[in-house]
């Protein structure tokens, strides 16, 4: 078997060890299947486990594959026949190529195989025959053009001469076109006798040069004609012509023109392609009058660049000249770039580090010029880029760090774009998958919630969902939750709620009690699945929602069982005339502690407007009610004397009736003294404006009556719960003038309590603390008060010493009679 083969090696290295070269071999066509082409492992220093580890494979393009590798000996051996002509036809030289991949790491190599031309072909005439009419009278020198034969062998194989045999009126001339073909000639040395000789019988040979030498044959056949003394001739030698590739049928080329010196019908010439290759006689056509070439078929640039067609002119007596037509074809941009994906990896890691290759891709287009330089781009504002590594190879490679949570795939378009005009381009998307790592924490929607509940609660109430959103994917964004250990007063914050692991559904345990706990405050720790598990924490405070489950308490008066309320009202006393004070407090919140006074009963309702005829007892009922949803209230029951003497007033008390909701006696000792300080008041206050001594007279006689009796306090307008959370909105200071003792008298000040009056007993009641009630007795000692608790009604006295002074009188209160 011959064989001739040339390597030509190229190295050269790129991104990420991709390694790419390029092998060429030579050898015959036509050689068996299974023939070795070359040794790949040896001419690109590759060892054959290399070749196996990475699964060397052959990639091609074209619909039949050559050449097969034998990864297990590292050669390249012919797969299927190869026909030169069949493959490339008269191109040469001729050549196949290939792709060789291996893998980890990937390497590329390119393999050119060039096909070398074997005489496997003999030179043929289209037509076994020829004819010529040739007058007898032709001029020595005329010439004749002889059939051309074709040999799609190449080179030396290919037509080497023309042989005409042997004769006594014509030689042949040889002659060459610019691409390497020949044509003949007949040349008439010897003039033509008609009455000798009327036919001629001739044979034209055409030769090869093959080792062996192969040959075609084709007759002539010549009739000697009359005598036509003047031959056609084309105005030139060689015409040139332009036509653009893709033209349309019938576009006009160019027009060849002969001129004959005879006269009729031997002056007529027609015109003719001579010769002309059969593929050739479906792209062109002439018209045999006028002598117009214009296009019949498909005139394609990338098949042909330049066509050469000989002409020929003859008259109607036989003679004919020739002349050449150069024709150039102008290259349009009608083929758009191929890309091809030679390797892709997806998903990619969002981890992985700048310059990770993505892909290979390969790209082709069939035009020359500026029609066949190529660009390949992908879209802006991908964290990828392309590089060009060879000759049509370009490098998907990324050019940032990938962030799945920002985005979990790509579509990569990439476009193929030439230089022609207009320019023409293609596209291909990659569908490129980014894989997920551990790399976000779970993040609640924010860091501090708010929440209420409302007391008295059924246990298992589902209160509050936390939400936290991992970015991450799969078991890395799958979210538990959890509740972190820590102290809400003497209980742990499991005491009092439960967290759903799954879902952050938080339930309370066990019902609230506002009086008790009006704040929960504690922190949810989220934690993804992944490894290691990353977490975040929220704060959750949960305020306990006032309920209105306590009934206002009423402060003053203060009544107990069999005590009467009473207040003293002089009959002068004008419109306007503060009777007493109902000061009451609520132990709920807001508006379920918001407390709205209304007289509910009344002896007489046009009580105020007192007149002689009026009674001089009046019994009223107050009603304290608070805003809650249902509202809960208290009543208190208020004895009002209308006199203008203390003796009267007394007279009066023994009638009056008493409550019998209340079983305290100390509730009335201690309304009957208000209602004695507040008679004494008023009038104190009209007798020091009367006469001075009859003010010490009074002072005197009431000072006697009552040496030993405790005084109630009177609240003044406006008294508050300086907790800030009672009925009343406004802090008051008063200065009180009452008795120490019974001998002495002196001043104490008074000043606000931050303690709140209301408690809560062991039962659940409401009651009032020793400091309590001294805010409502106005300072009166324990011992006093205890002694007012066990005095008979009957005894009850007063004393214009024990009088409030108030530095601030506001009338208008809640609670104002």
């Amino acid at each position: 078997m011959f064989m001739r083969w040339q390597v030509i090696l190229w190295l050269m290295s790129v991104a990420y060890r991709t390694i790419d070269c390029q092998i060429r071999y030579s050898v015959p066509e036509e050689m068996k299947k299974g023939s070795l082409i070359g040794n790949v492992a040896h001419d690109l220093g590759l060892d054959l486990k290399r070749l196996r580890a990475g699964r060397a494979r052959i990639v091609t393009e074209q619909s039949t594959q050559y050449a097969e590798l034998k990864a297990d000996k590292g050669i390249l051996v012919v797969n299927e026949r190869i026909d030169r002509e069949q493959l490339c036809g008269e191109t040469t030289p001729c050549s196949f190529s290939f792709e060789i991949i291996l893998e980890g790491p990937m390497e590329l190599h390119q393999v050119t195989v060039e096909i070398i031309d074997i005489n496997d072909h003999s030179p043929v005439f289209r037509k076994n025959q020829m004819n010529f009419e040739i007058s007898e009278s032709a001029t020595l020198g005329s010439r004749f053009v002889l059939a051309t034969a074709e040999d799609p062998d190449v080179g030396l194989n290919a037509l080497q001469n023309y042989i005409l045999a042997k004769n006594n009126n014509f030689v042949i001339k040889q002659y060459s076109n610019p691409d390497g073909s020949k044509y003949a000639e007949m040349v008439l040395q010897k003039a033509l006798d008609r009455e000798e000789n009327p036919q001629l019988s001739l044979k034209l040979i055409a030769v090869d040069g093959g080792n062996p030498q192969r040959s075609g044959t084709i007759n002539i056949d010549v009739t000697v004609l009359d005598a036509n003394d003047n031959a056609p001739v084309f105005s030139q030698t060689v015409y040139k012509a332009t036509v653009v590739e893709n033209a349309a049928t019938d576009t006009y080329i160019t027009t060849v023109n002969a001129t004959d010196a005879d006269s009729g019908s031997n002056g007529e010439v027609s015109y003719a392609f001579s010769n002309l290759k059969e593929h050739l006689s479906e792209i062109f056509r002439i018209d045999g009058h006028s002598g117009v070439i214009s296009v019949a078929g498909n005139v394609d640039f990338e098949k042909d660049k330049r066509y050469e067609i000989r002409v020929e002119v003859k008259d109607q007596g036989g003679l004919t000249d020739t002349s050449k037509v150069i024709i150039e074809v102008s290259d349009v941009n009608d083929n758009t770039p191929v890309i091809n994906i030679m390797s892709f990896s997806s998903p990619v890691s969002e981890d992985s580090p700048i310059g990770t290759t993505i892909a290979i891709i390969n790209v082709k287009d069939a035009d020359s010029g500026e029609n066949g330089q190529i660009t390949c781009t992908i879209d802006n504002g991908l964290p990828f880029k392309i590089k060009s590594t060879l000759t049509n190879y370009y490098t998907l490679v990324t050019d940032t760090l990938l962030d799945r949570e920002a985005k979990t795939d790509y579509n990569i378009s990439v476009t193929a774009s030439d230089r022609g005009s207009p320019t023409l381009s293609t596209s291909k998307t990659l569908h490129l998958r980014v894989s997920d790592i551990n790399d976000n924490p779970p993040i609640f929607e924010q860091n501090e919630y708010h929440t209420t509940v409302p007391e008295n609660n059924a246990p298992g109430t589902s209160i509050f969902t936390v939400n936290a959103r991992d970015s991450d994917w799969n078991q890395n964004a799958k979210v538990s939750y959890f509740l972190e250990e820590m102290q809400i007063g003497e209980e742990t914050v499991t005491y009092y709620v439960s967290i759903n692991a799954d879902n952050g559904e938080i339930r309370a345990i066990r019902p609230f009690d506002y009086e008790q706990i009006k704040q929960i405050r504690f922190t949810v720790k989220a934690q993804d699945g992944g490894s290691p598990p990353l977490s975040s924490k929220a704060t959750i405070t949960i305020s306990i929602q006032d309920q209105n489950d306590n009934n206002p308490q009423l402060l003053y008066p203060v009544q107990t069982g069999g005590s009467v309320v009473a207040e003293i009202v002089p009959r002068s006393a004008e419109v306007g005339y503060l009777v007493t004070k109902v000061v009451a407090v609520d132990v709920d919140s807001g508006q379920n502690a918001w407390l709205s006074y209304k007289l509910h009963k009344a002896t007489d309702r046009a009580l105020f407007e007192v007149t002689d005829k009026d009674a001089v007892k009046q019994k009223l009922t107050v009603v304290v009610e608070d805003n809650g949803q249902p509202s809960r209230s208290a009543t208190v029951n208020i004895n009002v004397a209308v006199a203008d003497s203390f003796p009267e007033v007394l007279s009066e008390f023994t009638d009056f009736t008493h409550d019998k909701d209340y079983n305290d006696n100390l509730t009335f000792y201690l309304v009957l003294a208000l209602a004695v300080v507040s008679f004494l008041f008023i009038v104190s206050i009209i007798a020091i404006l009367s006469v001075k001594c009859y003010r010490w007279r009074r002072e005197r006689m009431f000072y006697k009556s009552s040496a030993n009796l405790p005084v109630i306090p009177y609240y003044p307008p406006l008294y508050a719960d300086v907790g800030g959370t009672g009925t009343l909105q406004h802090v008051y200071n008063y200065e009180v003038c009452r008795t120490i003792d019974s001998r002495k008298s002196d001043l104490k000040h008074a000043r606000p309590s931050s303690e709140s009056i209301i408690s809560l007993d062991t039962s659940g009641t409401q009651t009032l603390t020793y400091a309590q009630r001294e805010k409502v007795t106005g300072g009166i000692s324990h011992d006093q008060v205890r002694l007012l608790e066990n005095r008979p009604r009957s005894s009850v006295r007063t004393d214009n010493a024990l009088r409030s002074t108030f530095s601030d009188h506001i009338r208008e209160s809640n609670g104002i009679f």
